[in-house]
């Protein structure tokens, strides 16, 4: 494997981002120059710290983590023009052979370049090092040090961007969460028997910039590790607004399996009359423990809560998820929904699924009607709820406790 290649892989290196493969990049270079010992090294204050080794054999001496002062070392001359970057014999330069280190480690052999950011700024060194004099060293070896110093320097650059942008994400994130920056809203769920609303489903909004859809907003949280507090925040405020509205009415909560799984969900849930609670387990990824998951989902509905399922029919991973947790409510896919008045294909799988539904006792919940030939077309497959823009938009919660609170007077 070419020395370029190596920088496509991954690594864990101290201090490096993962995704840059150092070790392997240190490993090639030693072995091009015939060297035993190289290093990506950081400055930090008076240390030099080195952040990734390739030494073998010779751990003991040297180590990701280990760092040694800058007034011991070569960095400093090197960089102020006292000493060379290339060093094949350190017996013949007079103030690298007059520094202690050059025989406590000993040094015989020294390259090193340092690692220049964008912003001008010196990260640390590249270096290699052997304990032996090595007069076969040349020009064209420092030129091969400079261009991985280059390169490595780069990812540098790239890896403190990278961790600039998610520790400003993770901030804005948190704000969010600490301020409860953000609206619910609810959309109705609609009993087409009755032609009234019997419950709602809640939904977080995001008025901040930059401006995107609420699952983007869950998706950035989770990248920087709070997507569940976000998701916690959000369920907890919807609760606390529930409350005002009509007994009769319940309310479905969004929870991926593993907000359902922090300590501090059965806390938040138990904030609403459990009979009034539907909670939707929205997880599109993996479970990695189901057990755990149904055991505690199974503790909520002995106490009156119903469990809901999203997304069916919108994948084989969707259709493994209802079988493992048996729902209460499957909630039909809106690519069924949409056109199965005119679409046999869509027509026919929203059949199997309410056959299902049927079979194993629970309730088909139909999402994105938009047309009233959809809804027809779904009563007519025996769906008796359903929700979508056709029977009613997302509203925020005020809006909608106004609205039921005229209708009943």
């Amino acid at each position: 494997m070419s020395i370029l290649a190596c920088l496509a892989n991954g690594s864990e290196t101290a201090g490096l981002s993962d995704g840059f493969m150092i070790d392997r990049v240190l490993q090639s270079v030693r072995q091009h120059l015939g060297m035993e010992v190289a290093y990506v090294s950081e400055f930090v204050r008076n240390e030099s710290v080195f952040r990734a080794v390739d030494a073998p054999g010779l751990e003991a001496l040297i180590k990701p983590g280990d760092s040694r002062s800058l007034d011991d070392v070569y960095c400093r001359h090197i960089l102020a023009g006292r000493l060379p970057q290339l060093i094949p014999d350190t017996s013949a330069i007079p103030l690298a052979a007059a520094m202690a280190i050059t025989k406590a480690v000993p040094i015989g052999a020294h390259v090193s370049v340092p690692l220049t950011l964008s912003d001008g700024s010196v990260f640390g060194m590249f270096c290699c090092l052997s304990p032996h004099a090595n007069h076969s060293l040349n020009g064209r070896d420092l030129q091969v040090m400079r261009a991985f110093a280059d390169i490595t320097a780069h990812h540098i650059d790239e890896d403190r961007r990278s961790s600039r942008d998610r520790d400003a994400r993770h901030a804005q994130i948190t704000q969010i969460i600490d301020n409860r920056a953000f609206d619910i809203h609810v959309q109705p769920i609609w009993d087409f028997a009755s032609d009234r609303a019997v419950g709602f489903e809640c939904l977080a909004r995001f008025s901040q910039e930059p401006r995107r859809s609420p699952d983007k907003w869950f998706a950035e949280a989770a990248e920087v590790g709070l997507g569940v507090p976000l998701e916690l925040a959000a369920i907890e405020a919807a609760l606390d607004h529930a409350r005002r509205l009509p007994k009769h009415i319940y309310l479905t909560i969004n929870a991926s399996a593993e907000a359902v799984m922090a300590s501090e969900f059965g806390d938040i849930v138990s904030r609403l009359d459990p009979h009034r609670l539907v909670i939707e387990v929205t997880e599109h990824g993996v479970v990695h423990d189901y057990e755990g998951l149904l055991a505690k989902l199974d503790r909520f509905r002995r106490q009156g809560v119903r469990l809901a399922v999203d997304d069916a029919g919108a994948g084989y991973s969707g259709l493994q998820h209802i079988v493992r947790l048996k729902p209460d409510i499957i909630k039909l896919d809106m690519s069924l929904t949409r056109n199965v008045d005119s679409d046999p294909a869509r027509r026919a799988l929203a059949s199997a699924l309410i056959f299902y539904a049927r079979e194993t006792g629970c309730q088909i919940l139909a999402e994105g009607i938009e047309r009233d030939a959809e809804l027809q077309t779904l009563k007519l497959l025996g769906v008796s709820i359903g929700q979508g823009y056709w029977l009613g938009r997302p509203v925020p919660i005020d809006v909608a406790v106004s609205e039921l609170t005229s209708v009943a007077a």
